[in-house]
């Protein structure tokens, strides 16, 4: 069986799109694993899947598979991807498209300009909705790793995040420090790692470990956590430029009890086939 894709990226985060729509598809974990081997495979960050939406307030369903198979609830830069690939293939014409998504619904707005700006709906503190092993919500917690205490802030975006500061982000220890925080038991269902250096009040810089995935060039989750906890914390402003490895992000903020958007690029690469 013949299998149509697309690879894309949002600033060097990439994907494999494939349209389930006018295609059957069946994948198993051993599948995407292999396809993501950026030797042997085709290589990517995450397989976004697009589905028709059961809920009718959407326009489609789109789910995520990490590279390592596992089903994951939440992609900001996929999401951006997404509703440029839905729109290439001519599945929609409309510039404002709803998504159901496993943490709920979203709202991606495709700009005359070509970048596509996502509601990312509102941030969630509560440990239990992160999830966090933790009494109470804080604006920061620690953790201890070998023999140092790691302060962090964390925050779900539809999936969950931890975000540690830092005053070089090129030398922080994000393979290494990134790993043991994701799969640290006070996180029972693992968590992608920020890691933020401050440049000033609109300005930061940002490297994700990305559970499932290692580090990537760019976690559009990841930048809206970073932002969000910087604002909770007093140190960013409200609308905040996030430099990723792979490029630049923009997050709109206004504070609690609001959604966060996230504007930025999506960019097709090629498109292929695979057998299954």
């Amino acid at each position: 069986m013949w299998l149509k894709f697309t690879k894309m990226h949002g600033i060097g985060n990439d994907f494999m799109l494939i349209d389930a729509l006018t295609q059957t598809v069946n994948l198993p974990t051993d599948k995407i694993k292999h396809w993501s081997d950026r030797r042997f495979g085709i290589g990517f960050d995450q397989l976004l899947l697009v589905e028709a939406s059961t809920n009718p307030a959407a326009d489609f369903k789109y789910r995520i598979f990490n590279a390592d198979g596992k089903e994951v609830e939440q992609c900001g830069n996929g999401a951006r991807c997404f509703a440029i690939f839905v729109r290439e293939k001519g599945l929609t014409t409309q510039s404002e498209i709803s998504v159901e998504t496993l943490s709920g619904l979203l709202l991606l707005t495709v700009r005359d300009d070509n970048q596509v700006t996502v509601n990312m709906g509102k941030p969630r503190f509560e440990p239990a909705e992160i999830p966090l092993l933790a009494k109470q919500a804080s604006a920061s917690y620690a953790l201890t790793i070998g023999n140092e205490s790691i302060n962090f802030g964390a925050v779900s975006m539809g999936n969950p995040h931890a975000v540690i500061q830092t005053n070089d982000i090129d030398a922080a220890p994000v393979a290494e420090l990134g790993a043991a925080i994701g799969a640290h038991p006070d996180f029972p269902e693992h968590v992608n790692v920020g890691f933020m250096q401050i440049l000033d009040r609109n300005r930061i810089r940002l490297r994700v470990y990305e559970r499932g995935a290692a580090e990537t060039l760019a976690c559009g989750t990841g930048a809206c956590a970073a932002v969000v906890i910087g604002i909770q914390q007093a140190l960013l402003a409200h609308d905040v430029h996030v430099q990723l490895p792979g490029g630049e992000l923009f997050i709109q903020w206004p504070g609690a009890n609001q959604p966060v958007l996230m504007s930025g690029p999506a960019t097709t690469v090629f498109e292929g086939t695979v057998t299954l």
